[in-house]
């Protein structure tokens, strides 16, 4: 609050902003404007914590709702984790290859945590997904595989109630898209795909060769290295292949000490 000798001219705008002046008064042997001032001064104090007191009881609901909501969507995971051996623990490791891809990028905390959850519910829709397709040993049937490819579009639907996860949706819902457009469900291309959606796919295709299956052995990591090569630019997203690369190649106990946990 500014006292002012200047009898009828308010303090210069420069001034004002500078030293964040809220309201100014006249010098004068009347106090009905200063204690007015004063008054309205106290109020708006009062009125800042009033404020400040509601968005911290906002952010503790809103966290309470985020921790109910996924506390419920995750047991839907563990549903499907308990039929399907190969799901266990493929989330939780997708979920941390893509922050490690995520940090590698710089990318900020909330992408990070977007990453995160987006990468532990990304087949939350194989819950729709008969036990007879999911757990199928042998070779499925072009019927049976349509079957999976609905999965994530299932997931997405499964997760569009809340909008609370609006921010991973993109995730679940395009994580099986492919660079050059031969994806699904959508076949988008290039950067019509989500970027983070374009991240968990080279993590959850990295988990899917380097994990053991029932029909098949995890294949050897330079393999897996050739793989990448092969499809960067029509699988996957070329920078974002490149920057995994160099992590196979150069901090791979990144990826066993994950792989260790799981």
């Amino acid at each position: 609050m500014l006292l002012t000798g200047h009898k009828d001219l308010a303090p210069p705008l420069e001034t004002i902003k500078r030293l964040d002046i809220q309201g100014y008064c006249e010098k004068s042997d009347k106090f009905d404007q200063l204690l007015l001032l004063i008054e309205s001064g106290i109020k708006s104090i009062s009125q800042m914590q009033e404020i400040k007191k509601i968005n911290i009881e906002l952010k503790d609901t809103y966290e309470k709702l985020e921790k109910s909501y996924l506390e419920s969507i995750a047991t839907l995971r563990y549903t499907v984790e308990a039929k399907d051996s190969y799901t266990r623990g493929h989330s939780d490791r997708v979920s941390e290859y893509s922050v490690l891809i995520g940090k590698k990028l710089g990318l900020s905390d909330l992408q990070l945590r977007t990453l995160q959850i987006g990468g532990l519910f990304h087949d939350i829709g194989k819950i729709g997904v008969p036990d007879s397709i999911l757990l199928k040993e042998s070779k499925l049937t072009d019927n049976e595989y349509s079957e999976i490819k609905n999965h994530p579009s299932i997931g997405a639907h499964i997760l569009s109630n809340a909008t609370i996860f609006k921010d991973i949706i993109p995730i679940v819902k395009h994580h099986h898209e492919r660079y050059d457009g031969k994806g699904y469900p959508s076949m988008l291309k290039g950067n019509e795909i989500p970027y983070l959606a374009r991240i968990t796919a080279i993590a959850d295709s990295f988990d899917a060769m380097t994990s053991k299956r029932s029909y098949r052995d995890s294949l050897p990591l330079e393999t897996v290295i050739d793989e990448f090569r092969k499809n960067k630019g029509t699988q996957f997203d070329p920078e974002l292949t490149d920057i995994f690369l160099d992590i196979l190649e150069n901090h791979f106990d990144e990826i066993k000490e994950i792989q260790d946990k799981y």
